[in-house]
């Protein structure tokens, strides 16, 4: 059968679909980003899938417009039915030759190709794996590598989205007033007071490098916004989705420490719409900043742009803004703090 090309949007799931794939989505995602869409998806005349739900699913979280697709149109309504579950079934049927298998992975692991990211346990291959002088080494690395990233505190079942942004719980509470993070030590916590981190990131950029003891020291606090790692327009994409990440990270280690929790948004350019809200559960309090947004027509065409995203995507219960009033009408009840040095240069300070 000729394989031809389908727009995504054209293509229906079955409704009546009885496997669940979930768990699977991410690693198959996984194996079209590396190898290429090489398996088409089976649908029926009228676009509904027969076989590839998976991989639809694994389409769309790779943001692509069309797929490769074989239709079934050889084949009568009932054979359709039978083929999607027969499909399914006889994958079960197979199994794994243990000795054989550990073969193959050890040659790929050797090669330092990430099979775990297809869903393959490597959990004591090293153990099989032929003596290397340099492997304690190569785990000491690491550790320390382990260390640097806080990957101890990444928990992968505890991440949404494609870009795998640590989950933060929706908190319904509102500070009555706000401290910068650069004067956290020397203010004594009291009720309602939250930490804000609008301030440069050289600042706080020790919460990352030392996350557990600033986040015990954060955690004395009632409330604390996410830290507020700069995104701008000309930074690589990639740093402005680590960036997003670190937040997140952070935000996660203070609420497992019971702390209330607000997450801070950021965005740039609207291609940064597919990750930077990622990781926040809609119906809480959110932060944002209004400071130098009218500096200039884009940088207000920019901030209403993420504001209004934001909004459609999380449907806050509140929003803390940080800054003054520039106009913009929340749905929501907005809460406004002044900037501290704002406030200082006013009074002579």
């Amino acid at each position: 059968m000729e394989i031809i090309e389908k727009p995504i949007s054209s293509l229906k799931p079955y409704k009546n679909n009885p496997r669940d794939n979930e768990a699977a989505v991410e690693y198959v995602a996984n194996s079209i980003r590396d190898f290429g869409f090489k398996v088409p998806i089976v649908i029926d005349r009228d676009g509904v899938i027969v076989a590839g739900h998976t991989r639809l699913k694994a389409a769309k979280r790779l943001h692509l417009k069309q797929v490769p697709c074989i239709v079934a149109d050889d084949l009568s309504p009932e054979k359709i039915k039978a083929f999607r579950l027969a499909d399914n079934k006889v994958g079960e049927m197979a199994a794994w030759n243990p000795d054989l298998l550990l073969g193959e992975l050890k040659d790929l692991v050797n090669l330092d190709y990430p099979m775990d990211q297809f869903g393959f346990d490597l959990t004591g291959l090293d153990a099989a794996l032929d003596p290397d002088p340099e492997e304690e080494e190569k785990e000491n690395e690491r550790e320390r590598t382990m260390d640097a990233y806080n990957l101890r505190d990444y928990d992968p079942g505890r991440t949404v989205g494609f870009y795998q942004m640590p989950l933060l719980q929706a908190c319904k509470g509102i500070p009555t007033e706000l401290v910068g993070f650069n004067y956290m030590l020397t203010t004594d916590p009291r009720p309602g007071l939250g930490i804000h981190f609008y301030v440069d990131d050289y600042q706080f950029e020790r919460v990352w490098n030392q996350p557990q003891e600033y986040c015990e020291k954060l955690a004395a606090f009632d409330y604390v916004l996410t830290p507020d790692f700069s995104l701008y327009l000309d930074m690589p994409m990639a740093m402005k989705i680590w960036n997003i990440y670190r937040s997140r990270l952070i935000g996660q280690i203070l609420q497992d420490m019971q702390v209330k929790v607000i997450p801070t948004l950021s965005w740039a350019e609207d291609a940064s719409f597919q990750f930077c809200f990622d990781g926040i559960e809609p119906g809480g309090t959110v932060s944002v900043s209004t400071i130098g947004v009218k500096r200039d027509k884009d940088s207000m065409e920019v901030w209403k742009a993420g504001m209004d995203e934001a909004i459609k995507r999380l449907t806050p219960s509140a929003v803390v803004v940080y800054g003054g009033d520039i106009g913009y009408k929340f749905p929501c009840k907005a809460v406004y703090f002044e900037n501290a040095v704002t406030e200082k240069m006013k009074n002579g300070r």
